[in-house]
């Protein structure tokens, strides 16, 4: 089942999230400044997007959360497994390497850029703490999500009662890989060829990297798991996407964030 996105709002929530004192959002690139190939909501200031653009559209999201822009926390994502613990924001040039964040301070938004990778969130509303993940194919196979279950339980947070939201993501249909990707996954666990069907392309098989992700966090004893299940590269309207940007060869892409935080009051 596909969550809906409101026509009067750039995000999409999910039910399962909708949890006392957290307040989250998977937003699109609706509603934003940026122009040209960014056109919309663009938060990346990796790209070559002018910076006061993504700044403003950065802005524009935590906001949207009832957040001042000072409260939105990312990270340099790297594709690891690497999650960080946040105590307080830190300025974006001192952003450290990692593809995940957790906390229990309240106030604080925790923010995962992509754009076809998959985003996840995560809460535990009864302990008071909350985690986002990147899970791009290498950080998923190599252990992001459980890392980051992990850190929660860490800061008191309880596997089985933790929620899990997967956010919009590349989808099977349209994501086409080489014999070399499969055999690294089947060589990690035969029973991983479910995740794989046959490409338009001999020997190209599609990754339903969604499933991957389902089944990597089916095993951390977790409460719930609720996917989005949206698109980003057959849903241009809504989202960015750098394999529809390859595929086009445009040079550049933008990308939106899914964002996490405890309410500042309870």
């Amino acid at each position: 089942m596909t969550a809906p996105i409101p026509a009067d709002r750039p995000y999409l929530t999910l039910d399962a999230l909708d949890l006392p004192g957290v307040r989250h959002g998977y937003f699109t690139r609706r509603d934003g400044v940026s122009t040209g190939l960014y056109a919309g909501r663009n938060v990346g200031f990796g790209s070559n997007d002018d910076a006061a653009a993504v700044a403003e559209n950065r802005a524009r999201c935590a906001g949207d959360l009832g957040l001042g822009p000072e409260s939105l926390v990312t990270v340099y994502q790297v594709h690891s497994p690497t999650v960080v613990t946040v105590e307080q924001p830190w300025a974006r040039e001192d952003a450290p390497q990692a593809d995940a964040l957790v906390t229990r301070q309240r106030g604080i938004a925790l923010g995962i850029l992509t754009a076809d990778c998959v985003p996840v969130l995560f809460a535990d509303s009864t302990a008071g703490v909350v985690g986002a993940a990147h899970a791009g194919w290498k950080g998923a196979f190599t252990g992001v999500l459980e890392a980051t279950v992990q850190a929660m339980a860490a800061l008191g947070a309880d596997p089985a009662r933790i929620v899990a939201g997967v956010g919009p993501h590349i989808g099977a249909d349209s994501y086409e890989v080489g014999p070399e990707f499969e055999a690294r996954f089947l060589e990690a666990d035969g029973a991983n060829q479910r995740f794989f069907r046959p490409g338009p392309r001999a020997d190209h098989p599609l990754f339903d990297i969604g499933g991957y992700v389902g089944h990597r966090l089916a095993g951390c004893g977790l409460a719930r798991v609720s996917h989005t299940g949206h698109d980003t590269v057959a849903e241009e309207g809504l989202f960015f996407s750098y394999r529809r940007c390859t595929l086009r060869r445009e040079g550049d892409y933008g990308r939106h964030i899914s964002m996490i935080a405890l309410s500042p009051t309870p």
